[in-house]
């Protein structure tokens, strides 16, 4: 039975996810916690992970939440579950693609999902921020330090240095200051 859970489940979020991992990870917060397979806290770790290593952040979370429910062959069925319908759609999108763009109502239509997926960004990292500096312990001052921290110096690079701060390179500089932050 959790092979069928572990694929439908993971068969909805890809179908009726848009905006990649980011704005997927409420969908997928709610499958998670509607079967049982993990708490908030374990999630949030398990993002947390999935952002840290190689690999799509859907992806990752589906094979880690399908090995550690159905081992795997769980892991190899939610992880195709989640893909399935994206590649579905590439292959449709790319056999329709040059007629489609050009119609003003699929423009519309795109404009007005590309608002909605920012809109799920910014709630998904609102919700991880609070989360991160608010457990259940009580309000953790070194997180909500760190954070704004790291907001000072993504939106402060560019006027500075004259040019956009990589994504790595930000991963290092969290990296860093999460340990020095978090050994004193």
């Amino acid at each position: 039975m959790i092979y069928l859970e572990l694929f439908w489940g993971f068969l909805k979020v890809g179908l009726f996810s848009f905006g990649g991992a980011y704005g997927a990870i409420p969908l997928i917060r709610e499958v998670v916690l509607s079967y049982g397979w993990l708490d908030d806290a374990a999630l949030s770790d398990m993002i947390a992970v999935s952002e840290s290593t190689p690999g799509p952040i859907m992806v990752n979370l589906a094979t880690y939440i399908g090995s550690t429910r159905g081992g795997v062959l769980g892991a190899a069925l939610a992880t195709l579950a989640v893909v399935t319908p994206a590649f579905c759609v590439i292959l449709l999108v790319m056999a329709v693609l040059k007629n489609v763009l050009e119609r003003r109502a699929v423009r519309a239509t795109l404009s007005g999902l590309e608002a909605c997926v920012t809109g799920i960004i910014l709630a998904t990292g609102a919700w991880m921020l609070y989360e991160n500096a608010a457990p259940a312990g009580g309000f953790d001052l070194r997180a909500a330090g760190l954070a704004a921290v790291l907001l000072a110096v993504n939106f402060g690079w560019k006027p500075l240095m004259h040019r956009k701060l990589s994504p790595i390179t930000l991963i290092c500089i969290a990296a860093v200051l999460g340990a020095v932050v978090y050994s004193l």
